[in-house]
């Protein structure tokens, strides 16, 4: 299994960072020991002081594919979930200084939350889909995917260019405005169109 993540996909999450607006989407990847196991909680790591979270929507594979017609995508997903791309953010700031890639601050060990996943028969229109994370009660991010840049569809036909796509793959799609450090004692916890997902907590 592999995990697939897009970069600025939202325009508010681009402006709030001072990146520049991509023209195609930015993919980066994440190996299967970033995801934190279910029931543990999130450790920030030794090497940085500024680990801020970013909820997004997940897509998960259901069958392997390469050159997908964004018209056929549909064929290669059934569930829909929620997760956190956890980033070090001050890791990645000099790694962008420096042009260099950005795997140690976005792929170290733990930093990615898969929640639970919803059959996307169950949710209507994927493109039309509101979801938030809290921390500690307070809601510190609110996404709706009909502001993605690029749509699930679009993502899986672009991605399947580069890359074959398995069973199991989990693609992130890119994350709203709200990013922000997270602290030890911190409790995140994320919902889709008002239906838990994920609770984690910070140490």
């Amino acid at each position: 299994m592999k995990i697939i993540c897009i970069g600025r996909n939202y325009a508010k999450h681009i402006e709030e960072l001072q990146n520049e607006r991509p023209e195609e989407p930015v993919i980066f990847m994440k190996p299967d020991t970033a995801v934190v196991q279910k029931q543990f909680p999130f450790v920030i790591p030794e090497f940085s002081s500024d680990v801020h979270h970013e909820a997004e929507v997940l897509v998960k594979i259901n069958k392997v594919g390469k050159y997908i017609d964004a018209k056929f995508a549909h064929k290669y997903y059934d569930e829909i979930g929620l997760g956190i791309d956890f980033t070090a953010r001050d890791l990645q700031s000099k790694l962008k200084e420096k042009g260099l890639p950005w795997e140690k601050a976005k792929a170290f060990d733990g930093s990615a939350v898969v929640g639970e996943f919803i059959h996307k028969s169950e949710l209507g229109d994927l493109n039309c889909l509101d979801f938030e994370l809290t921390n500690n009660e307070a809601v510190v991010q609110q996404g709706n995917t009909e502001s993605m840049l690029w749509k699930i569809d679009e993502i899986i036909a672009y991605v399947s260019q580069y890359f074959t796509l398995r069973t199991g793959d989990i693609i992130f799609t890119g994350t709203p405005e709200g990013v922000a450090k997270v602290n030890p004692g911190d409790v995140l916890e994320g919902t889709l169109q008002g239906r838990k997902l994920f609770k984690i907590q910070v140490k």
